[in-house]
């Protein structure tokens, strides 16, 4: 039966990248068992109590439609935004119950940024010039001046994941009235060395595991800068997963995707689709993007709870930047074992440090 569930998920995946309906692609004998419903059983969160909250809604943001959750299971708890990374890799798709454990000690909201998710498929693609860094930031700080009225809290939480990191970073740095703390994990600090240290730390990882294909595929695109750079950098992507262990956890986010009870073949695409757009709209903006220079002093405590063996976005870059910065209090976490989706591949010790550490902050 588990191999009857993953060949179903995948069959659904291979019918979406096809344009197709599920029905077109899988046997009557699959169709029969209705392995869908089965799937979307395992999907389905916990019933919210009454002291809770479960909210899915487009909110006016920035001139368009942009949609949020907002889930918890009491409303008396801080409330918390996490910023998904990618670019346009929206989690909202797939972290129904990844992030479940979340909602005891915290409200937890999730938004589909311009550009990715639900928020792309009720806008279309013709916002693609508009998906700029600043109109982002400014999307986030409107987005978190909403929450605040409609949550009735005087501050809230920021939590940023990647190229989420990076907008949380300069929401904090425009608005800290608005934010109890910021949280960047798999922070991006400075997209020109970024690659440099990553491929190094690859390479030497490879040869310290003996690995030959990695040493092989590594020595053949060489050190950046590249001139063929998505391409190259794809290659350290593919070793930076693997390594970590993330070529294991993201397929996975696609059945997640799938199987949540609400959603649609076409909120899976819009998912998919947005990653595309946003990444193309984003790459050379983000690429030049040092926030070394742009974000050294902030009103607010930070926090960089950072997987230890993240090579997408190297930890020694993450500890010279928690040097330099300025701030009320700041604290680096270093998660042993954890990679760049740490928060979500070690999610519980990542929840228990946000616990321990920011919590308090909201509650004083």
């Amino acid at each position: 039966m588990e191999m009857l569930k993953l060949s179903c998920v995948l069959l659904c995946l291979q019918a979406l990248a096809a344009g197709q309906q599920p029905s077109q692609s899988i046997s009557p004998d699959v169709e029969n068992l209705n392995v869908i419903t089965l799937l979307r059983r395992f999907g389905k969160a916990a019933p919210t109590p009454a002291t809770g909250i479960d909210e899915k809604l487009f909110v006016p943001i920035g001139g368009i439609d942009q949609w949020i959750t907002i889930r918890g299971q009491d409303r008396t708890n801080p409330v918390l935004l996490l910023l998904h990374g990618g670019p346009g890799d929206a989690t909202n798709p797939w972290a129904y119950n990844v992030l479940a454990p979340w909602e005891k000690s915290f409200t937890l909201v999730q938004w589909d940024q311009r550009g990715a998710g639900k928020t792309l498929g009720k806008s279309g693609p013709s916002v693609a010039p508009t998906i700029t860094i600043d109109r982002m930031t400014q999307d986030g700080i409107e987005l978190a001046e909403f929450l605040r009225n409609h949550l009735h809290k005087k501050k809230i939480i920021l939590v940023g994941h990647s190229w989420g990191s990076a907008l949380g970073t300069l929401m904090a740095k425009q608005r800290p009235d608005l934010f109890h703390a910021y949280v960047g994990t798999g922070q991006v600090v400075d997209n020109q060395r970024n690659y440099l240290i990553a491929y190094q730390e690859l390479l030497s990882r490879a040869r310290r595991d003996r690995n030959a294909e990695a040493i092989r595929e590594l020595q053949a695109i060489g050190p950046p800068p590249y001139d063929d750079a998505f391409r190259k950098q794809q290659v350290q992507r593919k070793w930076a997963n693997q390594f970590e262990g993330a070529d294991l956890f993201l397929p996975s986010t696609a059945g997640w995707a799938i199987i949540k009870p609400e959603s649609t073949l076409a909120d899976v695409s819009d998912w998919l689709n947005g990653q595309e757009l946003s990444g193309t709209q984003l790459f050379k903006p983000l690429a030049a993007l040092n926030l070394l220079d742009a974000a050294r002093e902030f009103a607010l405590p930070v926090f960089y709870f950072q997987g230890a063996d993240d090579y997408t976005c190297p930890a020694k870059l993450v500890r010279e930047y928690f040097k330099i910065i300025k701030a009320p209090r700041k604290t680096l976490v270093m998660l042993k074992g954890g990679g760049h989706f740490a928060v979500f591949m070690q999610t519980r010790v990542f929840l228990a440090e946000l616990v321990a550490r920011v919590r308090p902050l909201a509650l004083e």
